[in-house]
């Protein structure tokens, strides 16, 4: 057998294997050896969809932020909003670590998240409302009050009569925060029921499926909503104090150091003030929205809000409208301000696009 000369196996880029006695010679291709050597590395990667293709317009945006950052919020502060609960309506131990330790003993760790799944449920459309609706009657009443401010406010008439109607003096942000709370009660309050039922009465309704079968059959669709008044006397106050005062100290803040937004601590140190000045203004409120809403439950139910304030006092003494309200602070300061941190940031991520035009 002829063998290639050295300048040929060049010419083709091949290498040569022969025995050892030099009587065969085979020539492969240096791709096909190097190919069987040094196989490519496998990779695997994982890719989070974009979604900000999701987003097409900015309330869609704010809309999506607020579902996300309430449903992190919940996921990790939802045994102190179990106990919270318990301590409100008057169930078991009146201080925070005799309530945590009852729940420990009768119900294991898992009892800290008791009616979490409901309660994430929940959460999700009601912290997309109320974001999403703040943000757009805010934008909306502001660009409302400059219209007015340069062609005048709106106006009646009634015959000859004309009625100016002096909406000018109006903060966009206390109307937004009314009506973020409004919003937000009305479309989510049978989830609220709900929850209350599986955290407060878990022998009586272990389960969600039970849980809605009960109350329906107690009551129909109107047992979802009971205590819907109470809820939104309560929750008027509460979610205009609670915006406005974000609102403003971030403002105040910004405009003190001369900055155009706060950082994430900066966020979370805010949201908390405002979520504790909010919870102490309305907490008296809360107490009985709680006692109407799960009253029936115990056998004795007071027949409207005032009704329930005058038990409250009558047993406990004024002390009593504010029985709970150490637990309601330590949980509502770090979702107050761990849920504007997780909005913001989200609010940075899906609409980075938007900000930068």
């Amino acid at each position: 057998m002829d063998f290639e000369t050295e300048s040929q196996k060049k010419k083709f880029g091949a290498e040569v294997f022969g025995d050892v006695y030099g009587v065969t010679t085979m020539v492969l291709p240096k791709d096909l050896h190097r190919n069987k050597i040094d196989p490519p590395p496998f990779h695997l990667r994982f890719q989070l969809p974009d979604l900000r293709g999701l987003v097409k317009n900015r309330e869609v945006g704010e809309f999506l932020s607020g579902a996300l950052a309430g449903a992190m919020t919940k996921a990790v502060l939802a045994p102190l909003e179990t106990i919270r609960t318990r301590m409100v309506v008057g169930v078991g131990s009146r201080d925070i670590s005799g309530s945590f330790c009852e729940i420990i003993e009768h119900r294991g760790w898992r009892g800290l998240w008791a009616g979490n799944a409901i309660n994430m449920i929940r959460i999700v459309p009601t912290q997309a409302i109320e974001l999403g609706t703040f943000e757009f009657v805010k934008r909306t009443m502001t660009s409302a009050q400059e219209k007015w401010n340069e062609t005048g406010c709106p106006k009646i008439n009634i015959g000859p009569l004309s009625l100016t109607i002096p909406l000018s003096w109006l903060s966009p942000v206390a109307v937004a925060g009314a009506s973020a709370g409004i919003s937000s009660t009305l479309v989510c309050h049978p989830l609220e029921v709900l929850k209350d039922r599986l955290t407060v009465s878990p022998n009586l309704y272990p389960n969600l499926s039970i849980a809605v079968s009960k109350i329906y059959s107690e009551g129909g669709i109107g047992a979802f909503y009971s205590g819907i008044f109470p809820t939104l006397i309560g929750m008027l106050p509460y979610s205009t104090c609670y915006y406005f005062m974000y609102e403003t100290m971030k403002k105040n803040y910004c405009k003190s150091k001369k900055k155009k937004s706060l950082n994430r601590p900066e966020m979370l140190l805010v949201g908390a003030l405002a979520g504790f000045t909010a919870s102490t203004i309305s907490f008296p409120l809360e107490v009985a929205r709680k006692r109407l809403m799960v009253g029936a439950l115990q056998g004795k139910c007071p027949p409207n809000m005032a009704a329930a304030l005058s038990e409250v006092i009558r047993e406990e003494g004024f002390i009593g409208l504010y029985r709970g309200w150490r637990a309601s602070c330590l949980k509502v300061m770090p979702s107050s301000g761990i849920t504007w941190m997780f909005y913001e940031a989200w609010k940075d991520v899906l609409l980075a696009e938007r900000r930068l035009v």
